[in-house]
């Protein structure tokens, strides 16, 4: 029977390097995504959904904390900052007002075992064993299982794309293990008390290592070709920082991902594992269904960031892109839908910073003071969207408005500017364009007007100024991309 509560109960799923667009529901021609696209009819898909600070740790501080990089301190994929003890976290909200808080997956904090409010988390850290945890949940798990060590022996890269299937049994996959234990958190849930439960898939971010049986999807209904851009082509005028990225996000065939039918096998191995995560979750919402809770619970799914893909040229992230920065939202309501509705999209802009106030707001949980992010069900919305990544060399800036997306490289003092409704992969940069002057100008007054801190030094007079541009050397990649070994 339904278990009978005032308040609904919560699941949050946050996917890893995860495009926005590429969902069935938003009209992607190739990846099958059959339970997201449920989702999205039975609640409302964001179409407009960005990471203000496109990789996991400083996306994933803004998710918790319901702030931007200027309030939580992280806009450089800070490793060893702890979540500022000032800043409520979601779990910790959710907690004292009386749910049960769980969390099943990757985190990606510091100190990797801080709990962040939750009350007990089954971790997954990727094997990052650098910043001092020696063993993860799943790792203790492949152990008992008699597979101590054996996570990584695959050899696939965890930032790199190559591609193979699967090395160990299933039941002992990443995403395996995620639902699986998510299942049983919910299983195991007290039945007096509301629950708000966290799955956190590490995928499809490398390693590509999808079931065999899910690269057989896509090799037999084939995948589509990256786009490059009118501009993408000369590498030597590129801005420094996409040259440099170019390097640093290295794939097979060395410095850059080359070939046609390498480049098709990288795409194959992401999307399998899009798929394998999208038939994996049906599982996680039929056991809520199976517990009686389906109709009593609010569904939310979203991701830290997107991935190039080789669109441009690019591979990973944090590039300003549409495929990098933008994100899955899917939000569906309880069975009364008096939040929200179904069958609807939404086009305003949104972060990851408005999950938080969303979910506290359909849960009739006061929202903190120190939160930014605006709810996804409320009325208030924004004339643009900011975001921001790195401070030193590498930095990038980008606003999105209207139709419009400026993107800001300091180095050199380079602009690269985009009309998405005409142009949504980006592939005619209008920033030269006598035409497009005045857009151009709106744009730059934007950029300033969110710019803070180091930020500065770029502005002179009221105007962008950049700084010098820098001469390219292709840099070195001893480590193989933090390659992992024998456990």
């Amino acid at each position: 029977m339904q278990e009978k509560k005032d308040k609904p109960n919560v699941l949050l799923v946050c996917v890893d390097h995860w495009p926005g667009r590429i969902l069935g529901a938003a009209g992607h021609p190739v990846v099958q995504t059959p339970t997201l696209d449920t989702i999205a009819e039975n609640g409302i898909r964001f179409t407009e959904a960005y990471s203000e600070t496109p990789t996991c740790i400083p996306a994933r501080r803004s998710l918790f904390t319901g702030t931007r990089a200027r309030t939580h301190g992280d806009r450089c994929f800070n490793e060893t900052l702890p979540m500022d003890p000032a800043l409520p976290t979601l779990p910790e909200v959710f907690g004292d007002a009386g749910y049960q808080t769980y969390a099943v997956g990757k985190l990606h904090v510091y100190p990797q075992r801080a709990r962040i409010g939750f009350d007990e988390v089954l971790l997954n850290e990727e094997g990052r064993h650098h910043r001092g945890l020696h063993a993860d949940d799943y790792e203790l798990y492949l152990s008992d299982e008699g597979f101590a060590g054996q996570e990584q022996t695959h050899g696939m890269g965890v930032n790199e794309y190559t591609v193979r299937p699967w090395h160990l049994p299933e039941y002992l996959h990443q995403t395996h293990w995620t639902t699986r234990n998510m299942c049983r958190v919910i299983q195991r849930r007290d039945p007096t008390r509301p629950s708000f439960w966290y799955c956190s898939y590490t995928a499809p971010h490398p390693p590509l290592t999808p079931p065999a049986e899910y690269l057989d999807i896509y090799r037999d209904s084939g995948v589509d070709s990256p786009v490059m851009g009118e501009w993408a082509g000369e590498f030597d005028k590129l801005p420094w920082v996409l040259k440099n990225h170019r390097y640093n996000k290295p794939a097979p065939g060395g410095e850059t991902l080359r070939g046609e039918e390498v480049v098709k096998r990288a795409r194959m191995g992401f999307y399998a594992q899009c798929t394998y995560i999208d038939h994996q979750l049906r599982l996680v919402i039929g056991t809520i269904r199976e517990e009686g809770l389906l109709d009593n619970t609010i569904i939310l799914v979203t991701g830290d960031h997107g991935d190039m893909l080789g669109n441009h040229g690019l591979w990973a992230k944090p590039p300003m892109f549409e495929a990098s920065v933008k994100i899955p939202m899917l939000l569906m309501d309880t069975a009364e839908y008096q939040k929200s509705g179904h069958h609807r999209t939404d086009n305003r802009f949104c972060g990851l910073e408005d999950v938080m106030p969303t979910l506290l707001e359909m849960c009739g949980i006061p929202v903190p003071d120190s939160v930014e992010g605006l709810s996804l069900v409320g009325d208030k919305t924004r004339d643009h969207y900011y975001s921001e990544h790195f401070e030193d060399q590498r930095a990038m800036r980008a606003v999105r408005w209207e139709n419009y997306k400026l993107i800001y490289y300091p180095v050199g003092n380079r602009f690269q500017l985009f009309d998405l409704a005409g142009d949504p992969d980006e592939c005619r940069d209008l920033s030269g364009s006598e035409e497009s002057k005045t857009i151009l100008e709106t744009g730059k007054k934007l950029l300033i007007s969110e710019m803070y801190g180091s930020d500065s030094k770029w502005i002179s007079g009221g105007t962008l100024t950049g700084q010098p541009d820098v001469p390219f050397e292709k840099p070195v990649n001893r480590g193989l991309s933090a390659q992992r070994g024998w456990r």
